[in-house]
């Protein structure tokens, strides 16, 4: 699972690049901004500001906090170490690259949501693939792995699509910020998985199958 993880981050962000940096594409990322513009709507509006809410590092911090105890609770000590460690570095990267590569934001014109930084990349995509990541090779032995699955993909789509719908990234920030969490994340769990999980872990993994 990491590996295709890893694969599909490559592909997001060589598209993302592709884009961003070759003529015959460069104006794809405004048409899409500028065409979802035009059919805003209020009930659209409305969630693409809570998304903005719930997306953002508040938000994804505490969630984080209450996951990691209840994995600390079920003993699964690496397993919490490693949310804590991806949830950190990957804000630490997202946010380093917005510093380094200093992409504009899309007009004001076009902004539903307040917002921090420069454009490239998304960390809301960021912080939505890491979790995403997390709960896909957190769960990966879990018999309801696929509904989790299913339900991390949703959430990793709705929140790169509100971002452009909000007006405040183009897509390929949102690609972008996909790739980074996929890549980043996908390493941190090979590096640290295979020789931090305890006997213990591995156990209460095989009962979750049962």
């Amino acid at each position: 699972m990491p590996y295709r993880l890893i694969f599909v981050g490559c592909c997001l962000l060589g598209l993302s690049e592709l884009i961003r940096h070759l003529p015959a594409f460069s104006g794809w990322d405004m048409i899409l901004l500028d065409w979802m513009h035009t059919y805003r709507m209020p009930l659209l509006d409305t969630l693409a500001t809570w998304l903005s809410y719930l997306g953002g590092m508040p938000f994804v911090l505490l969630f984080s906090l209450f996951w990691a105890i209840q994995l600390a609770c079920d003993k699964k000590y690496s397993t919490a170490l490693f949310l804590g460690l991806a949830i950190l570095s990957s804000s630490v990267i997202g946010w380093l690259l917005k510093w380094w590569i200093a992409r504009p934001r899309p007009p004001e014109m076009y902004h539903l949501v307040n917002n921090y930084g420069d454009s490239f990349p998304s960390v809301h995509s960021v912080y939505a693939a890491t979790l995403a990541t997390c709960a896909v090779l957190i769960f990966h032995r879990h018999r309801y792995r696929r509904y989790i699955m299913l339900l991390a993909m949703i959430w990793l789509v709705l929140m790169g699509i509100s971002r452009i719908y909000a007006g405040v990234h183009y897509p390929t920030d949102v690609l972008a910020g996909w790739s980074i969490g996929f890549i980043w994340i996908s390493l941190l769990w090979l590096w640290l998985s295979p020789g931090s999980l305890s006997k213990n872990e591995l156990i209460l993994d095989k009962n979750l199958k049962r």
